[in-house]
């Protein structure tokens, strides 16, 4: 008996054994496929270097392939620390829900109580104020960033974030909560309720209350580079293409897009956001706030049964590869970055490229990740009968409201959609990408063919306008006959521009452009407008955003347009007799005046490309 007792053990040891030791080869050879798969992929896309961490089962692990300096060809490892880019507004986001939870702070308090002197140009304020919640929802109605904000190497560590953004961009476009339009500069406001809360810098505070308790110790929100007074050897150099290297620069807003961490405390930061919200058996957020976050509040799209995808609380919850996520990406100088958990079932992801180039197809290393990782794919819901009348839909759509409010012009010509029936299914087709099927699943819900949940609504807004959103972009609809006019506009006011210059350089061959010619002075201005081009192509496109030569230039030359159209106009009428040329050059000036006075009227004239 003793003899049975003793194999018995053995067996059952043995057993218990090899199935821990054949798991634990299960998972190292997972492992290691994925690394191969990642490492083939980062050289076909001609990338510089690669860290990643995956949570599954409470288990963190990490890998890195590639180079965390291509320069020097030093390797990347998963001890080199990275820049997130916008992904930090999911950890600024943490960071309110904790204030919330310790109740120094409200979800629903207006902003201008907290910053009485911030001075939002809200239309609504009255019935509907920007409130705390809208800022970390993208849903306050404010315009993204500028471009003087973004391409700049003159931005400081320590600037005070008020003096980051100027009075125009506070301009509220739509009722606050209403529609998703995502904002850099709301980001840059959120962090100063912070600062106004805890009376000290945003950066010094969420480093101590957050990332410490966390135990994200190798994580800041200050300052740091590969180089200079705020140098970190652990961090990998930033790329462009063909291995161009990009050292970290400071940067105006700040809360929008600057952190550094590594792989391994982002896999720390999902595994918090996946639990029960207590640090130590103490909540430090309340478990409801976790759970709302990615879940978008009262939106136009919400209120129109739209419910499962759109952007809450410093989260994204996204539809793609067959799986629904919360995530939340960024890229900033050099760097492109996705990180994404998946609660109920308690695995995440995060990665980082330090190479930011446009061509690669980054969207395939997440879906190595997820398939890695055995996230459970979402069943489709079944398309059905449209319960809409789809023919009223159709036609022209624009974005209400676009991103940028400088580029409103340009957004309005050519970021258009138009949606066409079979009278089964909607085709949304944006201008310039490529067309959605939309497949009917009940009410006013529609799927996208390539995706598994609603990822569409249509309904008619408080001022009767057909509106299309996926909870992210909101199209309405528009008439053909008032895109057309704008579309004439820009086509003759182009066509004017060259014939300007082609005819006038003709004259100028000829020896007959003279001082007395009415076509002088115009054929000079539109030639002006080409004079910055070299000065910008010598220059660094970082400095885009700032005063230098080549803006001033081209500030003076779109100022100077007009009026030198105005004048030659001028010359044409009461100086010369009215020839076919003639005729012809002053059809061509009032064309190019007519362009320049509508590109006036939506902003862009005079182009100011600094603050």
């Amino acid at each position: 008996m003793k003899h049975l007792v003793k194999f018995l053990v053995i067996a059952v040891t043995a057993l218990f054994f090899v199935s821990h030791v054949t798991l634990a080869n299960e998972k190292f050879g997972s492992e290691i496929e994925l690394s191969n798969q990642i490492e083939h992929s980062l050289h076909n896309e001609s990338l510089i270097g690669v860290v990643w961490s995956t949570v599954s089962a409470n288990k963190i692990a990490q890998g890195a392939k590639g180079y965390a300096d291509f320069t020097n060809l030093k390797p990347m490892t998963t001890a080199n620390k990275v820049q997130t880019g916008s992904i930090v507004k999911t950890l600024i986001a943490t960071g309110v829900l904790h204030l919330v939870t310790d109740k120094k702070l409200s979800l629903d308090t207006p902003v201008t109580e907290i910053l009485p002197d911030i001075g939002l140009q809200n239309p609504w304020a009255l019935n509907t104020p920007v409130r705390v919640r809208h800022l970390l929802d993208h849903t306050s109605g404010l315009e993204d960033i500028r471009l003087w904000q973004l391409l700049t190497t003159q931005a400081k560590p320590d600037t005070a974030l008020k003096e980051t953004f100027t009075e125009s961009q506070l301009r509220i476009r739509n009722r606050p909560g209403s529609r998703l339009s995502y904002s850099n500069l709301g980001y840059a406001i959120l962090a100063m309720v912070i600062e106004a809360v805890v009376k000290e810098r945003y950066e010094s505070y969420l480093d101590k209350h957050l990332l410490e308790p966390l135990g994200m110790h190798m994580s800041t929100f200050n300052f740091v580079s590969q180089v200079g007074q705020f140098s970190d050897p652990a961090l990998a150099m930033g790329h462009f293409e063909n291995g161009v290297s990009q050292a970290t620069l400071p940067m105006f807003l700040r809360p929008a897009g600057q952190f550094t961490t590594t792989a391994y405390d982002m896999a720390l930061f999902a595994q918090f956001l996946m639990g029960d919200g207590k640090i130590n058996d103490r909540i430090f957020i309340e478990p409801t706030l976790l759970t709302s976050m990615g879940k978008p509040f009262k939106t136009e799209a919400t209120l129109n049964n739209l419910t499962d995808i759109g952007y809450a609380l410093g989260v994204t919850t996204r539809d793609r590869h067959n799986v629904v996520g919360k995530c939340h990406s960024g890229s900033t100088l050099g760097y492109r970055t996705n990180f994404c958990f998946f609660p109920e079932q308690k695995k995440a992801f995060f990665i980082a490229f330090n190479a930011d180039v446009e061509t690669a197809n980054y969207k395939q290393f997440d879906s190595m990740l997820i398939s890695n990782l055995g996230v459970n794919k979402a069943d489709a819901i079944a398309p059905s009968i449209a319960q809409v009348a789809l023919d009223e839909w159709q036609g022209f759509y624009t974005l209400s409201p676009n991103r940028m409010k400088r580029f409103a012009y340009f957004d309005r010509l050519l970021h258009f959609a138009t949606v066409s029936s079979n009278g089964e299914t909607l085709t949304l087709s944006p201008f310039q990408s490529q067309q959605k099927t939309l497949l009917a699943i009940g009410g006013n819900l529609f799927r996208e063919e390539t995706k598994r949940f609603p990822s569409h609504t249509l309904y008619i807004s408080e001022n009767g306008q057909h509106m299309i959103s996926d909870g992210f972009r909101t199209y309405e609809q528009t008439s053909l006959w008032k895109l057309l006019p704008m579309w004439l506009s820009l086509a003759i006011g182009v066509i004017a521009i060259l014939w300007i210059l082609v005819y006038g350089a003709i004259c100028l061959v000829k020896g007959q452009l003279r001082l007395s010619s009415p076509l002088l002075l115009p054929f000079t201005a539109t030639l002006f407008l080409f004079v910055p081009l070299p000065l910008f192509l010598t220059q660094s496109f970082l400095n885009i955003g700032e005063f230098t030569l080549a803006s001033a230039l081209l500030a003076l030359a779109t100022t100077i347009l007009p009026f030198a159209m105005t004048y030659g106009l001028w010359r044409i009428f009461t100086h010369e007799k009215l020839s076919k040329m003639n005729l012809l050059n002053s059809l061509a000036m009032v064309a190019a005046l007519q362009w320049s006075l509508i590109l006036a009227l939506w902003g862009v004239f005079p182009l100011l490309l600094w603050s």
